[in-house]
């Protein structure tokens, strides 16, 4: 199970068909969202926006867009820790999938702060609303390389006080251990699509390269276990 990750696979997930519905689709969202919290994926996320909100006042809730939110668990995470430290927050969750989203609203009953859109981004009706943080978790990979530099210059240049990507990064390593842990997975899409999108995930070089080209902004990429970046993005 040793794979050559040199280069960046273009082969599309089963997820990234945005018909994609039913039981299987959202048992996959929840074993996602199993994995992301048993091995602290959704933390790389906190932290970054912990470090955004740093010194920051405002006397309105802090507006934050997750795109391609799955089943919102990342939002109602970030919920529960905006609840304990008294941080009010308006959480918008962003998805093509239109059963994903039916779902996040059921999950998320109990979060009057969280509300959902069904689109396929980069969508204009957004440019008319303001937001102050864009989360890109585990998103950025289902896209090329052209199509990531526009999502990202877009949404940027929107976010007032900055973007916080959590992604994979492309290990033959990272590679060999999701399919020791997922290989009895009775989901065969997480185990699938897991492994793919491992190989569709990033070598620290290809996000220093797309940093340099974001003009007006300073990043900082740090590794993170298991296997992932962090790529805080702030207006300098």
């Amino acid at each position: 199970m040793w794979i050559d990750t040199r280069h960046r696979s273009q082969e599309e997930e089963i997820m990234d068909d945005f018909a994609l519905a039913g039981e299987t689709l959202r048992d996959a969202l929840d074993e996602i969202a199993r994995i992301n919290r048993w091995l602290g994926g959704n933390q790389i996320t906190l932290s970054g926006i912990r470090q955004l909100l740093q010194e920051q006042r405002t006397d309105r809730p802090i507006r934050v867009w997750d795109l391609g939110c799955g089943g919102g668990d990342m939002l109602r995470q970030l919920a529960d820790w905006g609840r304990r430290r008294n941080i009010a927050f308006e959480l918008v969750g962003i998805d093509a999938n239109a059963d994903a989203i039916e779902y996040a609203r059921e999950l998320s009953e109990a979060y009057p702060e969280i509300s959902y859109v069904h689109t396929i981004l980069p969508d204009e009706s957004l440019d008319a609303q303001e937001v102050d943080i864009v989360l890109c978790t585990l998103f950025l990979h289902h896209f090329s390389e052209e199509a990531i530099l526009e999502l990202l210059q877009t949404y940027s240049d929107k976010a007032t006080m900055g973007v916080v990507v959590n992604d994979l990064q492309r290990s033959s390593l990272a590679y060999f251990l999701f399919g020791i842990i997922t290989m009895f997975h009775r989901n065969k899409m997480t185990r699938e699509d897991g492994l793919l999108s491992i190989k569709r995930g990033f070598r620290r070089r290809e996000l220093e390269a797309w940093a340099g080209k974001l003009k007006g902004w300073t990043s900082q990429i740090r590794w993170r276990w298991a296997f992932r970046y962090q790529w805080i993005i702030q207006p300098l």
